[in-house]
């Protein structure tokens, strides 16, 4: 009998314990609810800050290369206009030589007439024939690669200084052939130069700027010569087109083809044009 009564006594007191356990074990799963309820809802905040502070970042980001940016364009700008002003002081350069060489050969030939008094020393040049050469080959020679650049057609054919040079010299030997060549008349000798300058172009251009230029450019030469001419600042001996001589647009072509060669190698490797905001 006692063994029953303990062994009754101890049912009841583990069913008791179990009992009592149940609401114990609840309310500790609902007290890890309510902590992690409490755990999200205070994380959510920071949840949310997180993507924004990754915006302010990104957007720090994009804001520095901005700066960076803004020194580097004009850093390109100083650049492109450190390069175009020692094209220009080159083409001024090789625009007075050819004037003060070409000119003499055209004066000592009589083919070219100024007044004494306007007569320089140097090469038997006027003084004004010089530096008005030279900012013509400028204007010339930064005119052909802009050109280019805007009708989306770089020139690329025979873009060597070998070649530019011998563009140089057959330039010079058209010229020194319209002094010294002797024909029956000056028609003949305008249609030769005529050829030669269109061999010229043929041989060392070959592009439809470059002929459309250098058309352009000797419709001009001869029209400002033709009024120099006119006013009586310098002759021309036999001439034979109005108050000039009928070969001397071939010369102004050939000699704008040349200088368009000139100032498009000088252009190789130039950084371009930077464009404003």
């Amino acid at each position: 009998m006692p063994r029953l009564d303990e062994n009754f006594w101890s049912c009841s007191c583990a069913d008791r314990l179990r009992h009592r356990s149940h609401p114990r074990a609840g309310a500790g799963g609902l007290a890890a609810k309510v902590g992690e309820m409490i755990n999200s809802s205070a994380s959510g905040p920071s949840r949310l800050m997180a993507p924004r502070a990754l915006d302010t970042d990104a957007s720090r980001g994009l804001r520095s290369p901005g700066v960076g940016g803004r020194g580097g364009s004009s850093g390109h700008t100083n650049s492109w206009h450190h390069h175009l002003v020692q094209r220009s002081l080159v083409l001024f350069s090789v625009g007075v030589v050819l004037a003060l060489v070409l000119n003499l050969l055209q004066v000592q030939r009589n083919v070219t007439l100024f007044p004494e008094e306007v007569i320089a020393t140097i090469f038997s040049s006027a003084w004004w024939v010089p530096p008005c050469c030279g900012t013509a080959a400028a204007v010339v020679g930064l005119l052909y690669p802009c050109i280019d650049s805007h009708l989306g057609e770089p020139h690329k054919f025979k873009r060597e200084w070998a070649s530019v040079m011998r563009c140089v010299a057959v330039f010079v030997g058209i010229n020194h052939a319209s002094a010294k060549l002797d024909f029956a008349n000056n028609v003949q000798l305008s249609l030769t130069l005529a050829a030669l300058s269109l061999g010229l172009w043929w041989t060392f251009d070959r592009s439809r700027s470059g002929l459309g230029l250098g058309i352009t450019i000797a419709f001009l030469a001869t029209l400002i010569t033709q009024l120099l001419v006119y006013n009586g600042v310098y002759q021309y001996t036999s001439p034979d087109f109005l108050y000039i001589r009928s070969w001397l647009p071939c010369i102004f072509f050939s000699g704008g083809v040349t200088v368009g060669n000139i100032g498009r190698q000088l252009a190789m490797g130039v950084p371009e044009k930077p464009h404003s905001d």
